[in-house]
């Protein structure tokens, strides 16, 4: 590895969109670290092989508990860029669902449960500023898991940390818009998190990713519902995006993961390429990292 070469850490590397990202860098000769909670990917979740591929030896897979600062912040120490993509989409363990091991009604019901634990402050900089613990305490179990927490405490916590070291750009995984069949509580967290980046770390460039639905072949599951994404696309553009607030994400057209992956890394790379960015400017990103891949 080159002494220039420039470095990220990508906390998710080992899901569906994180380790595509973590692929994307290797192209270009970057230093890349990868942290989560399982370190190395199980390589059959997020591609058609169960194997890993050639690319994933030039990866430091990392274990680390994003609520708990100490176990990684060694490892943002040099990074140009940081980029957040643990987001989830239930507020269950909902690869249990992906995987068939729990039913996507059973899934949306504890989505939508009223018992869900919440947070109420929208900024966790405000928790500590009132005098709680700087680390967030983590969920004791999957069914802990919820919106505030995952979709925007643990990326304020990291970018509060990355700013800490002089990171140049920090990525924020986000998202087009909600969907009909998720709570509302999706999204606005997302914004949330975008808002409060933003705003506590202006001396970080903030780059806020809002892909629509993601899809690849090696999740078969994803095709279909691709091309029924697409035709709610094409219809709401045909019809003068008179659903868009309906529809959300699902009224946007559909890319390729592989695509959103390549748009992450040249956005990053583009020091031009700041706040959020929608659908056509990912495709626009996307198409040019490829190109520059074909020289």
């Amino acid at each position: 590895m080159s002494a220039a070469a420039k470095k990220i850490v990508v906390c998710g590397g080992t899901g569906f969109l994180g380790s595509r990202i973590c692929r994307a860098a290797v192209s270009r000769g970057w230093d890349v670290t990868s942290l989560s909670r399982s370190g190395e990917p199980r390589w059959e979740s997020v591609t058609s092989s169960s194997s890993p591929p050639v690319w994933a030896n030039q990866v430091s897979w990392e274990r680390a508990d994003i609520f708990r600062p100490a176990q990684y912040i060694a490892l943002l120490k040099g990074a140009d860029y940081v980029v957040h993509s643990m987001g989830i989409l239930l507020e269950a363990d909902y690869k249990k669902v992906l995987s068939g091991r729990e039913s996507p009604i059973a899934g949306l019901q504890r989505a939508f449960s009223a018992n869900r634990e919440s947070r109420s402050s929208a900024n966790p900089l405000e928790r500590q500023a009132a005098g709680e613990e700087e680390q967030l305490p983590p969920p004791s179990s999957q069914s802990q898991l919820t919106y505030e927490m995952m979709n925007r405490d643990s990326a304020i916590l990291l970018a509060k940390e990355a700013a800490k070291e002089h990171v140049k750009a920090f990525g924020y995984i986000s998202a087009a818009g909600g969907a009909p069949v998720l709570p509302g509580r999706y999204i606005s967290t997302k914004r949330e998190a975008e808002d409060v980046i933003a705003r506590e770390f202006p001396s970080m460039r903030g780059v806020f990713f809002r892909p629509p639905f993601m899809y690849d072949s090696s999740r078969a599951f994803t095709v279909p519902m691709a091309a029924a994404a697409s035709a709610g696309s094409v219809f709401n553009t045909v019809t003068g995006g008179v659903l868009s607030g309906f529809l959300g994400a699902a009224g946007a057209k559909p890319l390729k993961a592989d695509l959103v992956a390549d748009a992450v890394v040249e956005g990053l790379d583009d020091e031009h390429v700041s706040g959020p960015v929608e659908v056509p400017q990912l495709e626009e990103l996307g198409t040019k990292s490829w190109r520059k891949t074909m020289l």
